[in-house]
């Protein structure tokens, strides 16, 4: 929790930026000061114009605002999260955290090296005593672009949160005393998120629904551009109430209205499954109240829609409940917008008080200049002593000489102490060089630790490569993998290079088949390798055997798969070495067996690593 007295909260949604500052009143509590919405437009909705639009509409936001603080929190996009509860069973609480760590490998859908990713224990089932865990990831560059967002509109970023947690947050602090089961629908542009809050604890779920459905099926129908599109529907869009319900004399309205229909149908049907879910697998109520939350819940009719659907009271959620307000403010003109700033309340409790939801998704190279910024003092202190100890050092030779100056007689009785001093300073740095010797290998293992991850990415990305390009180039689908990996140390090593296959004409295969036992077929592959001499244990080498199903009814097609598969390998020369004054060739034979086939493969590491 931060100290500062003023701060400001920002919510990066798929579709408008939103801006407010806050402060701490007399009491302890949370004060709005002022707020801005901005709109995104088009180049929001664009991975490779997200960025500059978020820049330009934070900088015009703080443009509007009169003495904006410097420290900022900021929320992450929805869609571009991923969020999901998991149970954990009953363990000690020192296996917890390993074990979170082995269920965001399994759950995140991106490997854990490319994500930045957090988690909140949210409690204890009641019966089974099983922890229900928060998990939340996010791509590393999206979460860097936040950071630089905020760096290049001259603000300290202090957390990067995520839309769940900051809305569970500000719900709870609102409504925390509410004693049945409620629900939190919050309505965004791209995604929609269902909050369940019950006896102080949550769930939730994203929902792939939101508000851009009803603007491109509109623009789409009507052949508009998503421009003129949204503007018409938030003058005259609402959610048609179907039934015997008049259309509009407007062919817009009503074509917005049906198609707004639509979309909420569909979003009703996902919320549908989702209480069911909450119902049977996490042992919850049905909920008594639904609360609405988001930019597209103010569609006029939105209230009455899932209030006739579920069959439960209906209300907006109201996240300034308990949050005083700037007499500057228009509170009509707050009104309005209220509802959709659930984000921007939860972000402000961050910086008042210990929140029951506290994530914080800070990237890698942030999180290496903190430490470093943690250790600056001691660094510091360490560089004085030293000046302190060479002064000192320096003043003390000075004397020395005046001394040998003066009494230039008593030279020999003086050299012992000297020449004792000398001895010691030899040995201190004979000790600093063995020192720096030490630390350049264990500085060479901490590089080395990544290469194996790098080279199993790039086997992934040959595999993966190949099965695109043959099935592109032979018309059916293939499959190729990894069945059997080891490495190797060779005993010496001179040229360098992958192992090459020497490619066969056109017309006709270099691979000869050869007929094994039982009747299966196989193919020679010939080839020769080179060792390279190194002055210590090395793994220069990985052997593969790479399995891959039988293409049948094609000439050659198993042996053009196997090329293929080398010469994806060839194409990654900074993984794998390409240039050997010898090369050699697959390993072995490509042997058939049933639906599929085999052959072995010697591949070169462009950098060995050193046992």
């Amino acid at each position: 929790m931060l100290k500062a007295k003023s701060f400001l909260a920002i919510d990066c949604g798929a579709h408008t930026l939103k801006l407010a500052g806050f402060e701490l009143n007399e009491s302890g509590g949370l004060r709005l000061k002022q707020y801005a919405f901005r709109t995104l437009g088009a180049e929001g909705m664009h991975d490779a114009t997200r960025g500059q639009a978020l820049t330009n509409a934070l900088e015009d936001a703080l443009k509007s605002f009169s003495a904006p603080a410097k420290i900022a929190n900021i929320c992450a996009p929805g869609y571009q999260v991923f969020s999901k509860f998991v149970k954990l069973p009953p363990v000690d609480s020192a296996k917890v955290t390993q074990i979170i760590e082995y269920e965001a490998q399994q759950n995140v859908p991106f490997p854990l090296t490319e994500v930045v990713w957090d988690f909140q224990i949210a409690g204890t089932h009641p019966v089974t005593g099983e922890l229900e865990v928060l998990l939340v990831a996010i791509k590393s560059d999206v979460v860097e672009g936040l950071y630089q967002l905020g760096e290049r509109a001259g603000l300290k970023v202090s957390v990067v949160d995520v839309s769940v947690a900051a809305l569970s947050n500000a719900f709870r602090f609102n409504y925390g005393d509410l004693t049945d089961c409620a629900l939190l629908l919050d309505i965004g542009a791209k995604t929609s998120t269902a909050l369940f809050y019950e006896n102080g604890k949550i769930f939730s779920r994203s929902i792939n629904v939101g508000a851009n459905s009803i603007t491109q099926e509109f623009a789409n129908e009507f052949k508009l551009s998503l421009e003129e599109a949204e503007r018409i529907k938030i003058e005259k869009g609402f959610v048609h109430l179907g039934g015997a319900y008049e259309d509009p004399d407007d062919p817009h309205a009503a074509a917005i209205s049906k198609i707004a229909r639509q979309v909420m149908t569909r979003l009703h049907m996902q919320l549908n499954q989702t209480i069911q879910y909450y119902r049977t697998q996490q042992g919850g109520s049905m909920p008594a109240r639904l609360f609405l939350s988001g930019g597209a819940s103010i569609m006029p009719f939105t209230a009455q829609f899932f209030g006739d659907k579920l069959g439960i009271p209906v209300d907006y959620f109201n996240p300034f409940r308990n949050v005083q307000i700037a007499p500057e403010i228009n509170l009509e003109e707050l009104a309005k917008v209220a509802h959709s700033m659930g984000e921007l309340v939860g972000l402000g409790l961050r910086n008042l008080a210990h929140c029951p939801v506290e994530l914080n998704l800070v990237p890698h190279s942030w999180k290496r200049i903190q430490e470093f910024n943690q250790k600056k003092p001691f660094i510091l202190a360490t560089l004085a002593t030293l000046v302190v100890v060479a002064f000192c050092f320096g003043y003390f030779e000075k004397r020395l000489v005046e001394a040998k100056s003066r009494e230039l007689e008593t030279v020999e009785s003086r050299l012992a102490e000297p020449q004792s001093l000398s001895q010691k300073l030899v040995d201190s740095l004979n000790e600093v060089k063995d020192a720096k010797a030490k630390s350049d290998i264990v500085r060479g293992w901490l590089e080395e630790r990544f290469v194996w991850a790098e080279v199993l990415a790039g086997f992934r990305d040959c595999l993966l490569a190949t099965e695109q390009e043959t099935e592109k180039e032979l018309g059916r689908e293939t499959g190729i993998w990894i069945e059997q990996m080891s490495p190797e140390l060779p005993k010496s090593d001179t040229g360098s290079g992958i192992i090459q296959i020497r490619r066969p004409p056109k017309s006709s295969s270099s691979m000869t088949p050869a007929t094994g036992t039982g009747g299966s077929t196989a193919t020679n592959v010939a080839g020769s390798a080179t060792n390279v001499v190194v002055a210590e244990p090395q793994i220069t080498h990985v052997n593969l055997r790479v399995r891959a199903l039988q293409v049948l009814g094609i000439p050659d097609g198993n042996a053009k798969l196997a090329y293929k598969f080398l010469d994806n390998l060839k194409a990654r020369p900074s993984l794998f070495d390409t240039n050997a004054p010898n090369p050699t060739e697959a390993k072995g034979t490509v042997n058939v067996e049933s639906n599929t086939f085999y052959f072995d493969v010697v591949v070169k590491l462009k950098r060995p690593i050193t046992l």
